[in-house]
């Protein structure tokens, strides 16, 4: 019997990926780099899970010399420009540049409705989460959430399924009780990974990636309602 839904936050409640693009070429130019992630590199670069990884792996790119001795001084980098980064991000979703993809506040609402519980399994970051949420359901959006898992909570990256073996701990639910949504291969391997049957909604940066492994591919949520995931649910697990 179906009795959860865990949902991925980037991409996946929200086409977020152009408001983090934009707000990492924020965080470089205020630190006098010349770098500019165009859609074509930030595409490429999202095969990397988390921001601070993606700054990282695109650093030893363009330095390929960087030296084991120099890496304190690289992952303070890192971490300041993920941190000017993550401003950025904050405030342009606080002015309205996000919003929640079609149909998820709906399946969540019936989900509610019906007795099922809700769950976040992301790499992103809480504060990510929450300025997301804050704006789309209200300051008490925690509530709405049996369990979140997220950078903070689960440090291994997707594809690893650390963070939904956490999340599926935490809401003492096994994988056959519950749904995931996802929008890249790398949550969806996650997804998969901890044994979860995976609803793929892509996005323009993932319409690319390999989903055959996927329970079901749909553009988004506008036509997905319990009935439907049921009846996909059950045919997965047969």
């Amino acid at each position: 019997m179906l009795k959860a839904l865990i949902f991925d936050v980037d991409g996946t409640l929200a086409d977020t990926e152009s408001a983090h693009r934009a707000a990492f070429n924020q965080a470089f130019a205020e630190i006098g780099l010349e770098w500019h992630w165009d859609e074509p590199l930030y595409t490429r670069l999202l095969h990397i899970s988390g921001g601070k990884e993606r700054i990282a792996h695109y650093w030893k790119e363009m330095h390929p010399d960087v030296r084991e001795i120099d890496g304190m001084a690289l992952q303070e980098t890192v971490n300041r420009l993920h941190e000017l980064k993550t401003a950025a991000y904050s405030e342009a979703v606080q002015g309205g540049a996000v919003q929640l993809r079609p149909g998820v506040l709906s399946l969540m609402s019936e989900a509610h409705a019906q007795g099922l519980q809700l769950a976040i399994a992301t790499t992103t970051s809480p504060v990510n989460i929450a300025a997301l949420l804050r704006r789309a359901l209200g300051s008490d959006w925690r509530l709405n959430f049996s369990a979140i898992g997220d950078a903070s909570t689960a440090p291994v990256k997707k594809p690893h399924p650390q963070v939904y073996l956490q999340t599926l701990e935490a809401m003492h639910l096994p994988p056959d009780a519950c749904i995931a949504f996802e929008d890249s291969w790398n949550g969806l391997q996650a997804a998969c990974a901890a044994g979860l049957a995976t609803v793929i909604t892509p996005t323009q940066y993932t319409a690319d990636h390999d989903f055959a492994s996927a329970m079901r591919i749909v553009p988004d949520l506008t036509f997905v309602d319990l009935p439907r995931l049921r009846a996909w649910h059950a045919e997965f697990l047969c």
